[in-house]
């Protein structure tokens, strides 16, 4: 049997994903170079591979979607984009040569949920056991902590849609798979319960057989501080029942971070959640119909006042150059644009 391991920490971003990964890089698993660059939103790093975060990038603007997307169709438009024989082909090569140097590594990267097929694909493919850790964190806090850190391009209401929709994407795309669900809280409480446990459960040497000095590296880097945002729905303004399916999300997948919670019946509930919000975004999108349309009108009609542009202007000049003067001249001629 292979030796070697891919280990995916994914969730919604602010969770303690990078806390995660940062505590399996420190007992030894490798994060392929280079990284992202730490900085004030996340002191302690990323943990993120700056290769994987470029592909993904790519991958999401190719789809139309992005990285916290409330769209349930959009897992569709990024599978159908991750999908291709060339990118399967790449992200293959790119693992295989990483799996060269490292028997075990950890890529995280919030992005990566939207394309866990593409990677348990090229990671069987490249003879490596794919497993999976979900970190879990009550939506509240993610959404105050994207509120404190990210733009403000996304309010509370898109922001915990877009958790809903991905964590009961990333639940069904891991089911079947090796994983676990890990809280933050308790990671932060005491590290080496879950982070021992994800060693046994997917048989990393690195994890079992780590070192002391490696632990106290690691009781060094797990700062319960770094939980910098605490808010709960009295601080996140939301529709009633927006918040009720939330609600009941994160309870189901709170339940599945148990000892023996990721059950059939918890597998059940998240089919029945992600069915009503199915309903509910698609309620919505009719409500706003009239408002997408309002907003159509209104650019059909500031670009029908714009300047128009000649067409010739859009052809660049090296083009033009390529005709030659005569022909150049009958062409003017025909547009009534003759030199005087």
């Amino acid at each position: 049997m292979s030796s070697r391991r891919v280990v995916f920490v994914v969730g919604s971003g602010r969770s303690g994903t990078s806390t995660m990964a940062g505590a399996l890089k420190t007992l030894g698993l490798h994060v392929p170079q280079p990284e992202v660059v730490a900085d004030a939103t996340n002191p302690k790093g990323f943990g993120e591979p700056r290769w994987v975060v470029d592909l993904h990038d790519e991958l999401l603007k190719r789809s139309g979607v992005q990285v916290s997307d409330a769209r349930p169709r959009a897992w569709l438009d990024s599978g159908t984009t991750s999908g291709d024989h060339a990118t399967r082909e790449r992200v293959a090569t790119w693992l295989e040569g990483e799996l060269a140097a490292h028997d075990e590594l950890v890529i995280k990267d919030p992005r990566a949920a939207w394309f866990l097929g593409l990677w348990r694909a090229c990671a069987e493919r490249c003879d490596a056991t794919p497993s999976f850790v979900t970190m879990l964190r009550p939506v509240t806090e993610v959404v105050g902590s994207k509120q404190k850190y990210y733009d403000a391009g996304q309010g509370d209401v898109t922001r915990t849609a877009a958790w809903v929709n991905m964590m009961l994407h990333t639940e069904r795309a891991t089911r079947g798979e090796q994983r676990r669900f890990v809280r933050y809280a308790d990671l932060l409480t005491d590290w080496t319960q879950p982070v021992f446990a994800i060693g046994e459960a997917f048989d990393l040497a690195a994890v079992k057989t780590a070192m002391a000095v490696d632990i106290a590296e690691v009781h060094r880097f797990i700062d319960p501080s770094l939980r910098r945002v605490t808010l709960t729905w009295d601080d996140v303004a939301v529709p009633s029942r927006l918040r009720e399916l939330a609600e009941e999300t994160w309870e189901v997948l709170d339940g599945l971070a148990d000892e023996g919670g990721d059950t059939a019946k918890a597998h059940a509930r998240c089919d029945e959640l992600r069915a009503a919000y199915l309903e509910q975004y698609a309620e919505a999108e009719a409500f706003a119909h009239s408002s997408v349309l309002a907003a159509r009108r209104a650019g059909e009609a500031s670009a029908a006042h714009a300047p128009t542009s000649r067409a010739s202007d859009r052809v660049p000049h090296a083009v033009r150059a390529m005709v030659p003067p005569g022909a150049r001249q009958r062409i003017r001629k025909v547009l009534h644009r003759e030199r005087p």
